[in-house]
């Protein structure tokens, strides 16, 4: 996973300079990195955007320890990935492993802090993954069955048009990452579960 380093040294630096200590954070792929305007659609909660491009869970899990050992104490973390691990060919049960693995990192470090995973998009260059998406996000909001503090945003059916394909209004040219319309319709779907927003990290303005 070599790759990736370039990423994570930018991470790092960014954390370093951040100047404040992020309460909410978003953690996963480049559907994070390239969220322009991210930060100001949550300025309220101090949120830090620690999206790599290319990023899998397998990669998110694997350099969980690496990328989150400065950040002390988050209110709560947002997750988006899984999408490039089914492009890798990964079996979805395998996806849902790493999920679980991620998740458990997340527990370990800081506890029973509020966990959200937004469900994997269906996009246009990936439609030939749609039963696979299915199946992956169909398991992952299994398991917030089992956990209290963790929340599944579905917005995958969000994203289909009437016939139920999906939207291409919602996405750039590459049909797989998001334009400016899609972003605030995640970011919608987010703002509507009010308990991944714990009233006591908004900043008072």
């Amino acid at each position: 996973m070599f790759w990736y380093h370039e990423d994570l040294d930018r991470l790092e630096r960014e954390i370093t300079d951040l100047g404040y200590e992020p309460k909410m954070v978003f953690y996963g792929s480049s559907s994070f990195s390239l969220w322009t305007g991210l930060i100001h659609a949550f300025k309220d909660y101090l949120p830090v955007n620690l999206g790599f491009g290319g990023s899998t869970l397998a990669a998110c899990t694997w350099f969980f320890d690496r990328v989150f050992e400065n950040i002390k104490r988050p209110e709560a973390i947002v997750i988006y990935a899984g999408d490039n691990d089914l492009g890798d060919k990964r079996h979805p049960e395998e996806v849902v492993l790493f999920f679980e693995s991620l998740l458990a990192k997340i527990r370990c470090k800081y506890g029973e802090i509020p966990c959200t995973f937004i469900s994997i998009k269906p996009s246009i260059s990936r439609w030939y993954l749609s039963d696979s998406i299915r199946y992956t996000n169909s398991n992952v909001k299994e398991i917030c069955l089992k956990d209290s503090n963790f929340h599944y945003v579905n917005v995958y059916d969000a994203m289909l048009d009437d016939a139920g394909y999906p939207n291409g209004d919602l996405f750039i040219e590459d049909g797989l990452h998001l334009n400016g319309k899609g972003y605030k319709l995640w970011e919608n779907k987010l703002k509507e579960v009010s308990k991944i927003f714990p009233e006591k990290i908004k900043i008072k303005m």
